[in-house]
């Protein structure tokens, strides 16, 4: 590794530590990664890695900072574009596919940290982002709804859970299959059921 990398600036190697962490994530448990990993890959001593997190749990929530505002902006950029909700919707749907693909590691640190009994910091900020997420579908179905794209009598938060639940699924069946890109072969199917079965009756 070169001196210029060794010595960059605090704000880089945050963001150079978190990247190092997404990366790990999507090769092993992310309960199994260690300081020690985290400074491996980076090429970096563990003490570096202290001079900008104090603790293991930073570095966690450092993680799930940068998840929360890179997908919610996905998100937000996805649907500003749109034409219509139901537009809105299917690129929300294939973006966040997009971010799974790009970024393995994510989903499996997301269902880690919602797997552990304690409240820590990390897991509370991933039950943020989920809330988060469910105000913005629970809104541009609202948004369909009035604009009799969907069906009058639908449940928005039924909707709003099996859209995030389609996601899930997705993602666990391609983590399992131990193929992450096959989500995007299989996401514009299953998206075409959801939309028939919320549309409104024609």
């Amino acid at each position: 590794m070169s001196e210029q990398r060794k010595h960059l600036p605090a704000d880089e190697r945050r963001a150079a530590t978190v990247d190092a962490v997404i990366s790990l994530a999507a090769e092993q448990n992310p309960s199994d990664i260690t300081t020690a990993a985290i400074a491996q890959r980076m090429g970096l001593t563990q003490g570096a890695i202290f001079r900008h997190f104090p603790t293991k749990e930073a570095i966690l929530q450092a993680v799930m900072s940068w998840v929360t505002e890179r997908l919610l902006a996905r998100v937000d950029e996805a649907s500003r574009g749109a034409a219509s909700p139901v537009a809105a919707l299917e690129a929300i749907f294939m973006a966040h596919i997009d971010f799974v693909v790009r970024h393995p590691g994510v989903p499996r640190m997301l269902f880690g940290e919602l797997q552990r009994a304690d409240e820590t910091l990390p897991k509370k900020m991933v039950q943020t982002l989920v809330r988060q997420y469910g105000e913005r579908l629970r809104r541009l179905i609202e948004s369909g709804k009035a604009k009799g794209e969907f069906a009058a009598a639908l449940d928005v938060h039924a909707a709003a859970v099996l859209f995030i639940g389609m996601i899930q699924g997705l993602v666990m069946q391609s983590l399992l299959a131990g193929k992450v890109g096959q989500m995007r072969r299989d996401a514009p199917g299953v998206f075409a059921i959801y939309r028939r079965g919320i549309g409104a009756a024609r």
